[in-house]
């Protein structure tokens, strides 16, 4: 029998449409495949289940938002959330709490996205402290970075999508070590205020996904 966390980001959403599938009882598979496999692969750097099931099941009682109605995500741990800490994998912001979301996150959350939590990162999405995350296929193996928790996560099927980020191959390099699509938008395309900047003119904004139909 396939579980809900097995289905694909459109497979969800159909399902979630369709009234085959709730959202807290697709939160409820993601949370559960977390506690089972990432205790060895640790792409998370920080989880609220309380607050993904409460957000589940506020959007099971309302009609569709948009394209990702009840679709619980990750996001990368340089990119805002006003309910999560944001610390860059960094000693120095290890309890920064960001007033607002980044316009991206605040996005998907107006489409219907739930966030289960952070992934993580390589510090500041460069160099100095490594991600701890392991290769979802092997744990003696890089996810590759910076992005590591989001492509390590969707390779894992413990999320369907993650928000990542890119300056030089943080996107790429992870998602063809992880087994996944990493989708790396063009200079400029999503806004990308809220995110932690390394290089003005090179700093772009994307997403993992486990096919293409879903990154697009």
């Amino acid at each position: 029998m396939t579980e809900p966390y097995q289905l694909t980001l459109g497979q969800m959403a159909q399902a979630i449409r369709a009234g085959d599938l709730t959202s807290e009882a697709l939160v409820t598979s993601c949370l559960e495949r977390i506690s089972q496999v990432d205790p060895s692969i640790l792409a998370w750097a920080s989880l609220n289940a309380k607050a993904a099931l409460t957000r589940a099941r506020q959007l099971d009682k309302e009609s569709p938002r948009g394209l990702l109605h009840g679709i619980p995500i990750g996001v990368k741990d340089i990119i805002d959330t006003d309910d999560f800490i944001t610390s860059y994998n960094s000693p120095i912001y290890r309890t920064h709490q960001p007033t607002a979301n980044a316009r991206i996150v605040k996005r998907a959350l107006d489409a219907g996205a739930i966030v289960l939590g952070k992934t993580t990162t390589q510090e500041f999405a460069t160099r100095g402290n490594v991600s701890p995350t392991r290769n979802p296929f092997s744990a003696l193996h890089t996810p590759g970075g910076s992005s590591s928790g989001s492509a390590a996560a969707v390779g894992a099927n413990m999320v369907p999508l993650a928000l990542s980020t890119q300056t030089a191959g943080s996107i790429v390099r992870p998602a063809s070590y992880c087994g996944v699509v990493g989708f790396k938008a063009g200079y400029g395309l999503i806004d990308i205020a809220g995110v932690k900047r390394m290089s003005p003119t090179l700093d772009t904004l994307g997403v993992h996904t486990r096919n293409v139909q879903d990154a697009a």
